[in-house]
């Protein structure tokens, strides 16, 4: 098995809170593959489509299926797929539950932002075994896309439901402060 790394900028990672804070993702895609050849497989992924849509109904997470199951090939996806869109609110519960109940399916996660191309090449993660998908046709660069604003998260989130930098500061060195003792704990650089 090759692996590949996406190149680290040349002054190494970014490590400014202001940025990183601003470029973070706030909407994710959980993409379920699942073979359209197989009818045991495809009965599991629209099982799992189901639960998703009884838990968020239920108050477990927001999550949001798209309505279309693809039952071709669509888009960058080679096989039979749907979309589940995530606010970043909902992303560990969401990614947790796939992950404990998806079985041999395989999910591409990866976030929404204004480069779907990087997103689904080099910004994404794989449950199960990934499948190779096709690139070519996917924007280098565009808008950064909201789904679901009437909802009020993720990218259509109001300002005022964000969280200061100076509050971040305050709780960053709270944490270090409470974990000034433990061995355990690698303290941060000064």
């Amino acid at each position: 098995m090759t692996r590949t790394f996406a190149p680290l900028a040349p002054a190494g990672p970014v490590d400014d809170l202001k940025t990183v804070v601003e470029s973070r993702a706030r909407e994710w895609h959980f993409h379920i593959y699942f073979l359209l050849q197989s009818p045991t497989e495809t009965a599991l992924a629209l099982a799992l489509r189901n639960a998703v849509l009884k838990l968020r109904r239920d108050g477990a997470f927001v999550a949001v299926p798209l309505v279309r199951v693809n039952e071709h090939p669509v888009g960058p996806h080679p096989a039979g797929s749907y979309e589940i869109w995530v606010p970043d609110s909902s992303f560990s519960d969401v990614f947790f539950y796939l992950a404990a109940n998806r079985g041999t399916l395989s999910v591409l996660v990866h976030p929404l932002t204004s480069s779907q191309r990087a997103d689904h090449e080099s910004r994404n993660a794989w449950m199960g075994t990934p499948w190779p998908i096709y690139l070519d046709d996917l924007p280098l660069s565009g808008r950064t896309p909201r789904q679901y604003p009437e909802l009020g998260l993720g990218w259509s989130s109001s300002p005022s439901d964000e969280v200061s930098l100076a509050k971040r500061r305050q709780d960053g060195l709270k944490v270090e402060d409470l974990l000034a003792n433990d061995p355990e704990a690698a303290p941060a650089p000064e």
